[in-house]
């Protein structure tokens, strides 16, 4: 006889939502949209083919997305229990067994796959493939062993709009198109480093092996916040030197990562944790501002 359900017991779609990480791959969604535009944008503008291409640009991306997160959870299932944040995840806390969410995810990741190479490009699924595979076989298993997990991790995560670039016409080899996957990736170290200084104890806890290890001060995250963020100014104003957009997005990229800058020093001044909760914040803020600056200012 079943035990009776818990009425606050999350349902079948809210885990299923969870396996595949959905809210986090939605930053993958429109990081590849972005891409596809600026590329659609370089090669003289939006025609009605481009809409249904885009749409099977971001099917093919979401699903290869989602089974490298399944993956990822297969592979961190101990390490998930041993965490608050993510113990009632489905697979540590047992909803859901390995088998099916295997096999989930390889139905997923090869669905995306086969969709980006058959409906879109195979230089777009060729980028997806080495996506997973970073994220899966690198940064998954790196996280027990080393602090630069992180700088690893950042490629998969830089990688969606440079698909999303590709799809849209523009060439893999194009230096435009991998200025977009090194903003992408900057972005994500100041990021990532406010996230693990703020979850630090569980992390530890866990096993698994971060830059804010030991930092209890938060001087040391602070510091590597505030050089990332420093970098984000500096490439910000690369962009017109290059020739890829105008000063606008020059100006705004360069004040916004200097004042990221600025906040991270602050909380290693302070070393109050709602100081660098704030500085997360806004590297969550600087994403879609610097982003439209740039979109607006493309050449």
């Amino acid at each position: 006889m079943s035990a009776p359900a818990n009425a606050d017991a999350p349902t079948l779609r809210a885990d299923l939502a969870t396996l595949v990480k959905a809210r986090l791959n939605t930053f993958v969604l429109i990081t590849a949209f972005f891409g596809f535009f600026v590329a659609v944008r370089s090669a003289g503008g939006w025609e009605g083919r481009h809409w249904l291409l885009l749409v099977h640009t971001l099917v093919g991306t979401a699903a290869a997305a989602f089974g490298a997160s399944v993956f990822n959870q297969l592979m961190e299932i101990r390490e998930d229990a041993r965490m608050g944040r993510t113990s009632d995840r489905p697979l540590p806390a047992r909803r859901v067994l390995p088998l099916p969410a295997f096999l989930l995810g390889v139905g997923l990741a090869a669905f995306g796959l086969i969709h980006l190479a058959a409906m879109v490009d195979k230089v777009a699924a060729l980028l997806a493939a080495i996506t997973i595979a970073t994220y899966v076989f690198l940064y998954t298993p790196l996280k027990r062993r080393s602090a630069a997990n992180t700088l690893v991790g950042a490629i998969p995560g830089a990688l969606p709009p440079l698909i999303g670039w590709v799809a849209g016409g523009g060439a893999w080899q194009d230096p435009r198109g991998w200025y977009l996957f090194a903003l992408l990736f900057l972005w994500q170290l100041p990021h990532f480093v406010s996230i693990n200084w703020l979850c630090r104890e569980q992390y530890e806890e866990a096993g698994f092996v971060m830059w804010s290890d030991g930092d209890v001060s938060g001087k040391r995250s602070a510091r590597l916040a505030a050089g990332f963020s420093v970098g984000l100014a500096a490439l910000g104003a690369a962009a017109p030197l290059a020739g890829f957009t105008g000063w606008i997005f020059g100006a705004v990229a360069g004040v916004a990562g200097l004042g990221l800058a600025a906040m991270a020093m602050r909380f290693a001044a302070s070393g109050e944790r709602p100081a660098f909760r704030r500085f997360f914040l806004m590297t969550l803020l600087y994403l879609p501002v610097v982003l439209t600056a740039l979109a607006v200012d493309w050449k």
